[in-house]
């Protein structure tokens, strides 16, 4: 007998995120699981950070305060609760949620998956000829020369489901993948087998659009006139049927919107290659369809799904060393007469740019001649330093640019006053074989059960493509981008991805022939001198387009002034191109 779509509302995208959100996700209208998302690369070394000054932490301490607000609603309505607030320490966390209960009153049954930390076996798996190699470079762990501080294995929703399985009201885990919080609860309230490949690429479709809860509901969305409803955006719903397709929507009475649009934007936020790699399914996103059903609803159908790859992504950090970073502000005239000596002078104390580690210089033009306001007549300088010697990088570099307030450029002023360093990481993202890992979950009786590998296979490869259909010759206007195109973009550790996609299949033909690789680089010269990889995703009416190693080492590392490059669609659809007329009139 099939059963009825099971809901699963998200009330969390990031360790920070509304902390309300729980609570106005059960009691807005009726939910079968609630779920958060606490995770990201940055967060594991923010984690571990946390346990350096007290072991017992390492997990999303947030989730605790909103578990206190719903935990009892949920028992009472038989919600189910999973959330990867478990970060470095899972089975920490769910001790103190038994502690919590017991000050409520309350008696859930509470479940932990864990395996995910790799850390205390990283020698033995280089030993064993597992080489680590960094995903983008290639580079072996062991030649890099550097010590990871956390390294964890991306799991995937069986133990999850398992737990739900035995009964748990609660169940927290480390580091599974987004998608898994909800691809576990679908596969227990369906029952999916394990090689039910449609059906899970179809959960893992739903997981990625609902992990970073409000963007699916009109937050951080390119068209503004479509979002008449400017309230907080609400958090997104997921009804997963029994084949895998599923309605997005969000509470009755909340903020922002559901559309095809809002839909379609978090499809291609940060994703790589169409063919979607998670560890229990290969979710083609170039399958999906999707579909305005009514007001706030879109249904997402018709996604096909294979088998997972035999070897799991881990993601690795390290200690990168000591950085701090001061900005210069230079006012009116001659900018760059004054930065170019600010540089000199300030290195020159400071005995050489090369007697740091690194260096980044950046000079950030604001001004504009004439300005009607003094703010609008100044630029900055940022200039970074990274150094293995905190001493070099620490109050010594910020104290020196002080040096200049009476003897530089005329009208020396920073945007802070001096600053101490800061200890920085770097994301390394590797593979590791299946066997390599334990998958295991420990139920609410306290016993612990290993969870048996799904049936693997070759991961399909798309291959990317430079575009080479050539647009019409007609009448054209010059005028922004993004009057005719939307765009979503973030981070994949150390590289950018960039989805832009049209409102209809005539805007998707011109942007499909227009938005070639080299035009790419033309309109973003940021990404000279490095790989771009170029997908079409058809059904979605939409490109994504990946800068191999733009943003850096990664978000805690990069010196870039938007480095999760969150800003870097909305830069590209402000750049100006020639668009058909027809287009811009309809």
């Amino acid at each position: 007998m099939t059963r009825d779509p099971v809901r699963i509302a998200n009330c969390s995208g990031f360790y920070g995120d509304r902390l309300a959100a729980a609570l106005e996700m059960v009691e807005g209208g009726p939910i079968d699981v609630l779920t958060g998302d606490y995770l990201a690369e940055l967060t594991m070394l923010i984690l571990w950070k946390a346990r350096q000054k007290d072991p017992g932490a390492g997990f999303a301490r947030t989730f605790l305060i909103q578990l206190e607000q719903v935990l009892g609603t949920c028992l009472d309505r038989g919600i189910r609760i999973v959330s990867n607030a478990g970060g470095l320490n899972p089975t920490g966390l769910a001790g103190q949620i038994g502690a919590l209960a017991e000050r409520l009153g309350l008696h859930p049954e509470v479940a932990a998956v864990h395996g995910d930390d790799l850390l205390p076996r990283v020698p033995q798996l280089l030993a064993d000829g597992v080489d680590l190699a960094h995903l983008d470079t290639g580079q072996r762990l062991a030649d890099a020369g550097v010590e990871p501080v956390s390294a964890n294995a991306y799991l995937g929703g069986w133990g999850i489901a398992e737990a739900l399985d035995a009964g748990a009201d609660v169940v927290v885990t480390g580091r599974v993948t987004d998608a898994a919080l909800v691809v576990g609860p679908a596969a227990w309230w369906h029952g999916w087998a394990r090689d039910d490949w449609d059906a899970l690429a179809g959960a893992v479709v739903a997981g990625h659009v609902i992990e970073c809860g409000p963007q699916a509901c009109g937050g951080n969305y390119a068209f503004l006139d479509e979002v008449v409803d400017r309230r907080y955006p609400g958090f997104p719903i997921a009804e997963v049927a029994a084949d895998g397709s599923s309605v997005i929507t969000k509470h009755e009475g909340t903020g922002g919107l559901v559309s095809v649009g809002t839909v379609t934007a978090q499809l291609l936020y940060e994703i790589d290659s169409p063919a979607y790699a998670n560890p229990d399914v290969v979710a083609d996103f170039a399958s999906c369809q999707v579909t305005q059903q009514a007001p706030d609803r879109v249904l997402i159908s018709g996604t096909r799904g294979s088998a997972p790859p035999d070897r799991l992504k881990v993601a690795l950090n390290h200690l990168g060393g000591y950085r701090n970073t001061m900005t210069l502000v230079l006012t009116g005239l001659d900018i760059e007469e004054k930065a170019a000596w600010a540089v000199d002078e300030l290195f020159d104390i400071l005995g050489g740019r090369d007697s740091f580690a690194e260096t980044d210089v950046q000079l950030l033009r604001f001004d504009s001649p004439d300005a009607a306001l003094n703010a609008h007549a100044t630029a900055h300088l940022r200039i970074t330093v990274k150094d293995p010697d905190r001493k070099k990088v620490g109050r010594r570099f910020s104290d020196a640019t002080m040096q200049l307030a009476l003897g530089g450029y005329a009208g020396f002023h920073t945007t802070t006053p001096p600053s101490a360093e800061s200890a920085y990481g770097v994301y390394w993202p590797a593979l590791v074989p299946r066997d390599a890992v334990e998958h295991v979950v420990v139920l609410p009786d306290g016993t612990s059960r290993v969870i048996a590998d799904p049936p693997t296979g070759p991961l399909p490869v798309v291959e990317p493509g430079d575009g080479d259909a050539q647009p019409a010759d007609e009448p054209t206007r010059r005028v922004p981008l993004g009057r005719v195109v939307g765009a979503r973009s973030g981070d994949k550790g150390g590289n950018a991805n960039v989805g832009l996609w049209a409102r209809d299949d005539a805007g998707w033909a011109w942007l499909r022939a227009t938005l070639t690789t080299e035009r790419f680089r033309e309109l973003l010269p940021e990404a000279a001198g490095l790989a771009v990889r170029r997908y079409e995703l058809p059904h979605l009416r939409a490109l994504n387009l990946v800068v191999v190693g733009l943003l850096g080492e990664g978000v805690a590392s990069a010196t870039r002034p938007d480095p999760q490059a969150k800003g870097l669609g909305e830069y590209l659809r402000s750049r100006m191109v020639e668009v058909p007329v027809r287009l811009l009139q309809s």
